[in-house]
């Protein structure tokens, strides 16, 4: 999510959400604090999409419950964004405006206009904010394909237009920037797909994000040249199909579609499972389909896997692993010999190509890891940009552009805002410590019964371990740590005032350096004292 402000006026460039990163546990997703849009939501002119992934769109259901603005974006995009709106039980108004790439919208301190960029998912643009210092172009995601089409064609012409115009600031993506020359076009991902289907005996099982249209069509073409039937498995793939085919982002002739339960009546050379799992991660999904826990499919010997998507950041072991299952169940992986899947973003070259087009004044990397960012500097460099007319942004950072300048003027509150289940929020670093805590060294609950009067132990002490120790196993363990806590009871009975928080933490303090050097671990310890 990105903020251009111009003189009074803010323009929301896309809303994205993140997945979890591993020590994020428990976590469903990560959006953008936008306490600052919040402050200034009388200012805000709109949200103007640049295509449908979930990266850039995910969050819009909680910024709108806090900010009626109107959502600008493409035929598809509005799609996909009513849908996600849906699936996160949006109950609010949204106001959603189409546009296309040749729409110019005026504001009142502005124009905005846009372009069509290449992607993995058809109605992607670049946009573009006209002000009177020059344009701030914000390019989304992109990548310089050749062999591209149809809806994927990018639209070269009116990037170098703007160039010629002159663009004060170039906000471009980063993601591919570590990769030297080009990206692989898809037409060899077509080809070789085609092939693999041609060269496969058994079932195919074909997985991809559900929203990366461009490789469900390689599928469909491939399954049609092949003459297989293409059986849907999952719930948001079956969505985005739909809707990818009703607005004529797919062809595809609708008599190859079958159900997942009519795959046993064709033979298995005839049939396609094309798979995502959840929020369109196709991995988990396989990895069941390999355990044999998958509630449809099952994967066995004689079968050919293509796994035709990345892996999520922190997900490489996660695939490795599923590989090694599909190998043990007896599946064929086409991985080596044939290439199924490239990303949709820009390598070296094409990051280089858009800053000629655009031949900015300055740029901005954005999208990707700091490490990106970093690569997509040095590019600028590379293509003859000087090291002050390039600034690397942290979250938060505000940077103020002007004709004769670009510098780092201040920082507004930003960040992750952790959604867990229906909680919007009310997890925090203190919630995720505690987590933290609970699964490495588990936990360990001190209960006590104390007589009122005189503050005798009634019942008790009872100790209860989970992920701590196995207790039918350390009972002697179990039997001095109760010695311990029925010590520290007759102990703090006789004391006047009885004070129960000292109580609790002499406990804690025991316990810890007992268990510590008994076992080396340190569960956390809940003592729960009550009285009759």
């Amino acid at each position: 999510m990105y903020v251009i402000e111009v003189n009074e006026d803010l323009y929301i460039l896309d809303a994205g959400l993140m997945l979890p990163e591993g020590e994020m546990l428990g976590i469903d997703a990560v959006i953008p604090d936008i306490s600052y849009l919040q402050e200034n939501k009388e200012r805000i002119q709109g949200i103007f999409i640049s295509h449908g992934h979930e990266d850039h769109i995910g969050a819009l259901s909680y910024v709108l419950k806090y900010i009626r603005v109107p959502v600008y974006g493409t035929k598809l995009t509005l799609a996909l964004v009513k849908l996600k709106l849906k699936e996160d039980g949006f109950n609010g108004r949204a106001e959603l405006i189409e546009i296309d790439s040749d729409s110019v919208l005026s504001f009142p301190e502005t124009a905005i206009s846009f372009f069509r960029t290449n992607h993995s998912i058809p109605d992607s643009l670049g946009i573009v904010v006209h002000t009177r210092e020059g344009a701030i172009v914000y390019t989304g995601d992109f990548k310089f394909d050749q062999a591209a089409k149809g809806f994927y064609r990018p639209e070269i012409g009116k990037m170098v237009s703007l160039g010629e115009e002159g663009v004060l600031c170039l906000l471009s993506d980063s993601a591919g920037a570590e990769k030297p020359g080009y990206t692989t076009s898809e037409a060899i991902v077509a080809r070789d797909m085609t092939e693999a289907f041609l060269t496969a005996e058994g079932r195919i099982i074909a997985a991809c994000f559900a929203s990366n249209i461009n490789r469900i069509q390689h599928v469909l073409n491939a399954a049609a040249a092949s003459g297989r039937k293409v059986a849907l498995v999952g719930k948001s793939l079956q969505k985005v199909y739909d809707i990818a085919l009703n607005l004529g982002y797919l062809q595809v002739d609708e008599e190859m579609i079958i159900s997942v339960n009519n795959i046993s009546n064709f033979e298995e050379r005839e049939v396609v499972i094309l798979v995502t799992g959840h929020q369109g991660e196709p991995i988990t999904a396989i990895q069941k389909m390999a355990k044999q826990t998958h509630k449809q499919v099952v994967i066995k010997e004689g079968d050919t896997v293509l796994i035709a998507a990345s892996p999520l950041k922190g997900g490489e072991l996660i695939l490795a692993k599923t590989i090694d299952l599909l190998y043990r169940v007896g599946a064929r992986v086409v991985s080596n010999r044939y290439q199924v899947h490239v990303t949709g973003h820009g390598a070296q070259e094409e990051l280089k190509m858009m800053i000629n087009f655009m031949q900015p004044k300055y740029l901005i990397p954005v999208h990707g890891e700091f490490r990106h960012l970093y690569a997509h500097e040095k590019i600028g460099l590379a293509a003859g940009m000087e090291a002050e007319q390039i600034m690397i942004a942290e979250k938060g950072d505000i940077i103020e552009v002007t004709e004769d300048k670009i510098r780092l003027s201040g920082k507004v509150s930003a960040g992750n805002i952790l959604i867990d289940g229906s909680g919007v929020g009310d997890v925090g670093n203190i919630v995720l410590r505690d987590r933290r805590l609970l699964s490495q060294d588990g936990i360990l609950i001190v209960v006590v019964t104390l007589n009122r009067q005189d503050k005798s132990i009634a019942a008790g002490p009872e100790i209860i371990s989970r992920g701590f120790v196995y207790v039918r196993e350390s009972e002697k363990l179990m039997e001095e740590a109760t010695a311990i806590v029925r010590d520290i009871v007759q102990k703090n009975g006789v004391r006047q005032p009885f004070d129960w928080s000292t109580l609790k933490q002499e406990m804690r303090d025991s316990l810890n350096q007992y268990l510590y050097e008994k076992t080396k671990r340190r569960p956390m310890i809940l003592p729960i004292i009550m009285e009759i």
